[in-house]
Formats: structure tokens, C-alpha cells, sequence
């Protein structure tokens, strides 16, 4: 009897999750941002949900939630409601944080459901266009010349990019310092001034200051050279056969969201990025369209997270 009823309480749940997936949307969708607007995270989270308004003819709004490294925001997304109605832009940071902090209160994974990736870009090494430093050799050579006035500045400490530069910094061998600054803006101010002679930034963080000549890129840390700046070598390419780092947001709803629900949205982001609108706005501003399977996308997560605790034990980055 017992056996009976727990049978028929599993289809029955079967069957309220196939029609809750049948009459998805039926209101607006909130997508939350763990980052301030005009970031890259922001920018990305605007254009799919304007894509994605449009494809499922309901309303797709975004939440800007920035604080304490995106981790209120993921901890908000992990405890709201399973039902497909509020989602969570998942970046590189995602990976980063259980590096970073002692605790967090949320489990990275296993309390979230990835939907598809979104999109990746590159990170640059940058420097002022009056700079002397012409090459990844110059900059080398002139760090280890004076170590007491080369600098290197980023965003804040255990972001993306200052693990890049001290990845960059372990594998060149230099004992210089990272300057850590608040956000962008600082960092190419601090360029342009000469309180840092190199700087590690996202790429559509960056591109409008290479493209208009205040900023000259040195090298990019991706695999293989980035289409918008063919001319510009990867570090790789430039004496640092193993350097590789890159940045990625992607989509993500509550772990217990039902799967009828991630496949739906799993298959609209897929239909939002094959739009020639859509990759043409990422790709204006550095990002490269790229989906994935809900399970490629949690492989992904969990191969970052162990690359990147690696990184900040290796630069030896105190845990919060």
C-alpha cells in the first residue's frame, strides 16, 4: 500500500512539473545581477533578457545586486523560490569565490541549476599608450630592471583579473607589486597617470580605450588571438607557452528548479544567442556567444574552481 502511494505521489509530482513547464512563463522572469550596472555581467544580462522577452513574450528584467564579490546576490538566488521566475548571471567570479573565502553561504554547485553558458571574453594586458613598453619582453625586462617602481594594477583583490596578473607574475617570475583599485575606470586612470606602468583587465572593459588609442594592448590571455585585435600576440604567444586565463558568464536558476523548466530556458538562450542581433551586441563589446548543455556548463564550473583555487594558493592570497 505504502509502495502504492509513494508511486503515485511521484507521478503525480512528475506531472504538476510537466504542466508548471507547459504554462512557463506565465509572468515576469528576474534575473539577478551580482555586479553594478554598466559591467560586463550587467551588459550581458541585458541583452539576453531583452532577447528573451521578446521569444517568450513576457517581461525579463534585471536586478543589480552588487555586494561582497556577487556573493549576496548567488546566496539571494540560491534560497528564492525553485519555479524558473528568478535567475542568476553566474560569471568567473562564481569560481573564484570558494578560493577566496573561508565559508560562503550557499554550495557554488550544487545549489544551483546551470542553464547555458552565455558568453566568454578575453582578458588584456594593457598599458598607456605614451608607455616605452611596447612587448610581454619589455614589460619583463623593465620588472625585474626596477621591482620597487613597476606596478600592476587591477580590480579589486580575488577578481579575475588581479588572478590573472598574479598567474602572469608566477609564471614570469617577478616580485612586483599588484595594485588593487575598485573598479575599471580607476585602473585606466592609474595607467594613464604612470601609478602603474601595466594593467590586467576584461577586454569589454577595455576595448573602447584601445580602439580609440589611449590604452595600448600588449597581449591578450586567451588561447588564440582575438578576432577584434588580430594584431595583438597572446601571452602564449609571447613567451608563456602555458599562460591561459579567460572570463565567461553564463545562466543559472535554484538548484530544485524543475528540469522541464531548465531545458525550456536552456533552449531559449540557445534560440537568443544564434540571433545575428544578439551576437553582433556581445561581440561589439569583446564577447564572444558561446551555449552550452546544463551538464558542459556545471563541468565547466567545476573545472574552474579547481583551476582557480590552485591560482590563489599558488600567489598565497590570504582566505576572508
Amino acid at each position: 500500500m505504502f509502495n502504492r502511494l509513494l508511486l503515485l505521489c511521484c507521478l503525480l509530482a512528475g506531472c504538476f512539473a510537466q504542466a508548471q513547464a507547459e504554462e512557463y512563463p506565465a509572468r515576469t522572469i528576474k534575473i539577478i545581477v551580482g555586479f553594478g550596472a554598466g559591467g560586463v555581467a550587467d551588459s550581458t544580462a541585458r541583452i539576453i533578457a531583452q532577447k528573451l522577452s521578446e521569444n517568450l513574450g513576457k517581461g525579463v528584467i534585471v536586478e543589480n545586486m552588487p555586494s561582497a564579490g556577487g556573493i549576496i546576490a548567488a546566496a539571494t538566488v540560491a534560497k528564492a523560490p525553485a519555479d524558473g521566475y528568478t535567475l542568476y548571471i553566474v560569471s568567473n567570479q562564481n569560481a573564484v569565490s570558494p578560493a577566496l573565502m573561508k565559508s560562503l553561504p550557499y554550495d557554488p554547485v550544487g545549489d544551483f541549476a546551470m542553464i547555458s553558458t552565455i558568453g566568454f571574453f578575453d582578458l588584456v594586458m594593457v598599458t598607456d599608450s605614451t608607455s616605452p613598453l611596447k612587448t610581454v619582453a619589455d614589460v619583463q625586462k623593465a620588472a625585474k630592471k626596477d621591482t620597487s617602481h613597476f606596478n600592476i594594477g587591477t580590480i579589486g583583490i580575488g577578481s579575475t583579473q588581479h588572478l590573472s596578473a598574479e598567474l602572469f607574475k608566477s609564471l614570469a617570475n617577478l616580485e612586483v607589486p599588484t595594485v588593487p583599485f575598485k573598479g575599471t575606470g580607476d585602473v585606466i586612470a592609474a595607467l594613464r597617470s604612470g601609478t602603474v606602468q601595466i594593467g590586467f583587465e576584461t577586454l569589454p572593459g577595455v576595448m573602447a580605450q584601445i580602439k580609440g588609442g589611449t590604452l595600448r594592448a600588449l597581449a591578450v590571455t586567451s588561447e588564440k588571438r582575438v578576432a577584434a585585435l588580430p594584431q595583438v600576440p597572446t601571452l602564449a604567444e609571447s613567451g608563456l607557452p602555458s599562460y591561459r586565463a579567460a572570463s565567461w558568464n553564463g545562466l543559472a536558476a535554484p538548484g530544485k528548479t524543475p528540469r522541464e523548466i531548465i531545458m525550456r530556458l536552456n533552449k531559449e538562450v540557445a534560440k537568443a544567442l544564434a540571433a545575428p542581433d544578439t551576437r553582433k551586441r556581445l561581440q561589439d563589446i569583446g564577447i564572444e556567444a558561446k551555449g552550452s548543455t546544463p551538464e558542459a556548463f556545471k563541468t565547466m564550473l567545476e573545472s574552474e574552481i579547481v583551476k582557480w583555487r590552485a591560482v590563489v594558493e599558488r600567489a598565497k592570497i590570504e582566505k576572508q
